[in-house]
C-alpha cells in the first residue's frame, strides 16, 4: 500500500490516459437483443431445435407489416397503393419474400390446365363485397393477412435467417421509405427485425438515461452528506471514471449488452460510491483526529481496505454466481457485473486515494465542528438493541415467516408484452397484431417417419391434418400450415373453387395425382415445409401471449392428443420452437436461481472465514443477510410479480452488496475487540466509526436504484423497486438483528477474535 505514496504523481495520469482510451473505446460498445439468449442451454428441446432449424431455418425470420385504412380495405385507392408497397417490399434488402392478399391467387383447374383466380381483384371494385363474403367464408387468411374487421391488410416478408441488428435496422429503414412513397401512413411492424431494433434502441436509451440519473443523483447525496465540493469532485470523478473504465473494458474485451444493460451505470456508480464513502468517512475521521494525510490513508487501507477489498470480492461473487443460470444473458451479466465490481474497487483503492493525498487537507476538511446528531442518533439505535432484544428477535422470527408465505405465492406465468418497453411503438405494434392478428410466438411442431415411410405418404398426411385441426381448436393457435395445404388447394381447385372442397381428398388414389401436379407447380413453396428425403416435416403456427401458465396447459394437451389419437409406430410428432424454448425459462429459473444462490453462499461464507476466522462470526454474519433474499422473495409473491429471467438478477445483487454492510460492521467491531476494548465498547464503537457511513452507502444504493424508475422496461423498474426495498431491509437488519445476535453468540470480545 506504501506504493501509492511513492506513486502518486503517476497514477492519476495513468487512470487519465486510461480513461481518455476507454471514452475512445466506447464506439465499439455491441449492442445485442438476441432471442436466443434466453434459451436454457443444453437443453435436449434447444438441441432438437437446432439440428430442426438445419433442415427448415428459423422460425422467426418473417417480418409483418399491417397497413390499416380507416373504415375498411376495400377501397380501391387504398389497395392500389397497398399493392404497389406489396410490390416493392419483395425487392427490400434480406427479403427472400413477400406475400399479401394482392399478390395471391386461388388455383383454378380448368379444361386448359391449371389457371389464377385473384384474391382480391383491385381493378374491379364491384367485387369488394363479394369477395370479402368470400374470405370470410374460407377462413384461412382471417386474422393472418387480413383482419376480421377488414380494416388492416398485412404483408408477410420472409427475411433470411439470423438478421443481425444492422441489417435488420436497413431492413426496416428501406421498408418505411417504401411505405412512405406509398403513402401508407398507418402501418404497425412485428417481427425479429422490429424486435431487434426496437430493444437494442431502448437499451441505449436506457444505459444513457441511468448514466446521467445516476450521476446527478450520487452527486446530490455526497453533497448533501459531505457540504464540500473538493470531496463530492474526488468520489464523483472515481466513481465517474470506474464506469468509464468498465465500458472501455467490455468493448475491447468484445463483451455484448443485451437487455440488462441498462443496470451496469447504477451498479458502478452506486457499488463504487459504497467503497468511497467507506473510504472518505474513514479519512476525514482520522484527520480531524489530527493524523497526517499519509498516516491516515495507511490506516485506512489497511483497515478499510480490507474489508473493502473482502466486500468487493464478495459483491463480485454474487453476481458471478449467475454463471450457473443456463440462459446466456444471466450468464453474460452476472460476468460483466463481476468485472465491473473490481474495476470499480481497484479505481477507487488507487485513484481515489491517490486524489486525496494530492488534495490540500483544509479543502477537505469542513470548517467547524462536526455535528453531533449522527453519533447521537447511532447510540441511540445501539441503546435500543441492548434494552430490546427479545423484541428484535421475535419480530425478526415473524418476519421470517411472513417471508416464507410471500415466497409461497411465486409464480412464473409471465407474458412477453410485459417485457415490452412501456409507451414506445414496439409495445403498441405488439399490441396491435395481438388483438387483430393471430400473435408473434411461433410455435412448430416437427413431424418425422420410421421404417422408410415418407411423410408425404397418404396415411402419414392424414395423420398431419390429424394434428393440424387440433391446433385450430384452440382459440389461441392460429395461421396453422403445412404440406396439406398443398393438397387442399389443389382439391378445391379441382371443384370449381368451391370452399367445401378445401379439404384433403378422401381416396389414395386422387392424392397421389395431387403430389405429381404440387411437384411440379409448386415445388419451392412445398420445400418449406418437407425435406428432400421427405422424411422431415413442419406444421407452422403462431401463438397469442396468453401466458406461461396456459401455454403450458396447451402444450399439455397436444402432447397428450399426440399419444393418444396418432400412430406414433409410423409418425412421430414435437413441438419445438423459439416460443417453447422461451416458455421451459421457467422450469430453468428456479433450479438455477437455488444453484446459484448456494454456490455464491459457500464462496463468500469461505472468503469470511479466511477474513474472521471464528466460526461463530462466519453464522451471526450469513443470517443478517439470508433474511434479505427472503424478503425479495416474499415481494414477488405478494406483489404478483411473476419469476422471469430478468428478475433473477434481483437475488444476486441483493446478496452481493447487502453482506457489504456487514462485513464493515464486524471488521471494524472485530479491530475495536483486538485493541482491548470489551464487547459493548466495541459495539459503540463500531456503531460511532462505522453506522454513518453503512446509513450513507445503504441511502446512495436505494435511490441509485430507484432511478431505474426512469426506465421504460418494466422489467428495470420493477428490479429498482425490489432492490431499494431489500436494502433498506437489509440495513435494518444489520442495525437491529446484528448487535443482538453478537450480544447472545459471543459472550465477550475473547470470543469475536478466538479463530476456529
Amino acid at each position: 500500500m506504501r506504493k501509492i505514496l511513492v506513486l502518486k504523481k503517476f497514477i492519476v495520469p495513468l487512470f487519465i490516459i486510461l480513461g481518455i482510451g476507454s471514452i475512445f473505446l466506447l464506439k465499439g460498445l455491441k449492442f445485442s437483443f438476441d432471442f436466443n439468449q434466453f434459451f436454457p442451454e443444453g437443453d435436449d428441446d434447444l438441441i432438437f431445435y437446432q439440428e430442426f432449424t438445419e433442415e427448415f431455418g428459423t422460425d422467426d425470420s418473417f417480418l409483418l407489416i399491417a397497413i390499416e385504412n380507416d373504415e375498411t380495405v376495400f377501397e380501391a385507392d387504398f389497395l392500389r397503393r397497398f399493392h404497389e408497397f406489396s410490390q416493392k417490399a419483395d425487392t427490400l434488402p434480406y427479403v427472400k419474400s413477400a406475400q399479401s392478399l394482392t399478390t395471391l391467387f386461388y388455383p383454378l383447374k380448368t379444361s386448359f390446365g391449371y389457371t389464377r383466380i385473384p384474391i382480391i381483384n383491385i381493378e374491379d371494385s364491384t367485387k369488394y363485397q363479394k369477395k370479402w363474403e368470400r374470405l370470410q367464408k374460407d377462413n384461412f387468411f382471417l386474422n393472418s393477412l387480413i383482419n376480421r374487421k377488414s380494416t388492416s391488410l398485412v404483408v408477410a416478408l420472409e427475411t433470411e435467417d439470423e438478421l443481425d441488428y444492422s441489417q435488420s435496422v436497413e431492413l426496416l429503414t428501406e421498408a418505411r421509405k417504401s411505405l412512405k412513397e406509398s403513402n401508407l401512413q398507418e402501418h404497425h411492424f412485428l417481427g425479429r427485425a422490429f424486435f431487434y431494433e426496437a430493444l437494442v434502441e431502448m437499451q441505449i436509451r436506457e444505459l444513457i438515461v441511468t448514466t446521467i440519473a445516476s450521476i446527478i443523483l450520487v452527486f446530490i447525496i455526497l453533497f448533501l452528506v459531505y457540504r464540500r465540493f473538493t470531496i463530492v469532485f474526488i468520489s464523483l470523478s472515481s466513481i465517474a471514471l470506474a464506469l468509464l473504465l468498465f465500458l472501455g473494458l467490455l468493448s475491447l474485451l468484445g463483451r455484448e449488452l443485451n437487455a440488462l444493460a441498462a443496470f451496469y451505470p447504477v451498479l458502478m456508480l452506486i457499488v463504487g460510491a459504497s467503497d468511497v464513502v467507506h473510504i472518505m468517512d474513514s479519512f476525514l475521521g482520522k484527520i480531524r483526529l489530527g493524523d497526517t494525510k499519509k498516516t491516515a490513508i495507511i490506516a485506512i487501507l489497511k483497515e478499510v481496505g480490507l474489508t473493502t477489498l473482502l466486500t468487493s470480492a464478495t459483491t463480485a461473487v454474487g453476481f458471478a454466481s449467475l454463471m450457473t443460470s443456463r440462459l446466456r444473458s444471466i450468464t453474460d451479466f452476472g460476468i460483466n457485473s463481476a468485472i465491473g465490481v473490481l474495476v470499480a474497487y481497484f479505481t477507487v483503492i488507487f485513484f481515489t486515494t491517490t486524489l486525496l493525498l494530492l488534495t490540500k487537507k483544509e479543502k477537505l476538511v469542513p470548517k467547524g465542528n462536526p455535528t453531533p446528531k449522527w453519533p447521537l442518533f447511532l447510540a441511540r439505535i445501539n441503546t435500543f438493541t441492548k434494552r430490546n432484544p427479545k423484541s428484535i428477535l421475535i419480530s425478526s422470527l415473524a418476519f421470517t415467516l411472513l417471508c416464507f408465505w410471500g415466497i409461497s405465492k411465486i409464480h412464473t406465468d409471465f407474458k412477453f408484452n410485459e417485457n415490452l418497453p412501456e409507451g414506445g411503438q414496439i409495445a403498441k405494434d405488439f399490441h396491435f397484431f395481438q388483438t387483430n392478428f393471430t400473435g408473434f410466438r411461433p410455435l412448430e411442431v416437427a413431424v418425422s417417419t420410421t421404417d422408410g415411410h415418407k411423410v408425404s405418404d397418404f396415411k402419414r398426411v392424414k395423420e398431419i391434418n390429424l394434428i393440424e385441426n387440433k391446433l385450430k381448436s384452440f382459440e389461441a393457435i392460429g395461421n396453422v400450415q403445412s404440406l396439406t395445404l398443398f393438397y387442399k388447394g389443389l382439391h378445391r381447385a379441382n371443384h370449381l373453387n368451391r370452399q367445401e372442397y378445401f379439404v384433403l381428398p378422401k381416396d389414395e388414389k386422387t392424392f397421389e395425382k395431387y403430389k405429381k401436379e404440387i411437384k411440379k407447380l409448386s415445388r419451392k413453396q412445398y420445400a418449406k415445409f418437407v425435406n428432400g428425403d421427405e422424411n422431415k416435416a413442419r406444421i407452422a403456427t403462431r401463438v397469442l401471449d396468453v401466458g406461461t401458465d396456459n401455454l403450458k396447459n396447451i402444450y399439455d394437451e397436444i402432447n397428450t392428443f399426440i399419444t393418444a389419437k396418432t400412430d406414433t409406430s409410423a409418425i412421430k410428432f414435437r413441438l419445438t420452437g423459439k416460443g417453447l424454448l422461451l416458455d421451459k425459462n421457467s422450469v430453468y429459473i428456479r433450479d438455477s436461481l437455488l444453484a446459484g444462490l448456494f454456490i455464491g453462499l459457500l464462496l463468500v461464507s469461505i472468503l469470511m472465514a479466511l477474513l474472521f476466522k471464528n466460526f461463530k462470526l462466519l453464522l451471526i454474519s450469513l443470517i443478517p443477510n439470508l433474511l434479505p433474499l427472503l424478503f425479495a422473495g416474499a415481494l414477488l409473491g405478494f406483489l404478483d410479480i411473476p419469476l422471469e429471467a430478468s428478475i433473477t438478477v434481483v437475488f444476486a445483487i441483493v446478496f452481493g452488496i447487502a453482506v457489504d454492510d456487514t462485513i464493515h460492521f464486524l471488521g471494524k467491531l472485530k479491530i475495536c475487540t483486538a485493541r482491548g476494548l470489551g464487547t459493548e465498547e466495541a459495539l459503540e464503537q463500531t456503531f460511532k466509526e462505522t453506522g454513518r457511513a453503512l446509513i450513507i452507502t445503504t441511502m446512495v444504493l436505494f435511490f441509485g436504484f430507484m432511478v431505474l424508475l426512469f426506465s421504460i422496461y418494466r422489467p428495470s423498474v420493477i428490479i429498482g423497486l425490489l432492490i431499494s426495498a431489500t436494502l433498506l431491509t437489509a440495513l435494518a437488519l444489520d442495525l437491529l438483528l446484528l448487535p443482538v445476535l453478537i450480544r447472545k453468540i459471543l459472550k465477550d470480545s475473547g470470543d469475536i477474535n478466538a479463530k476456529g
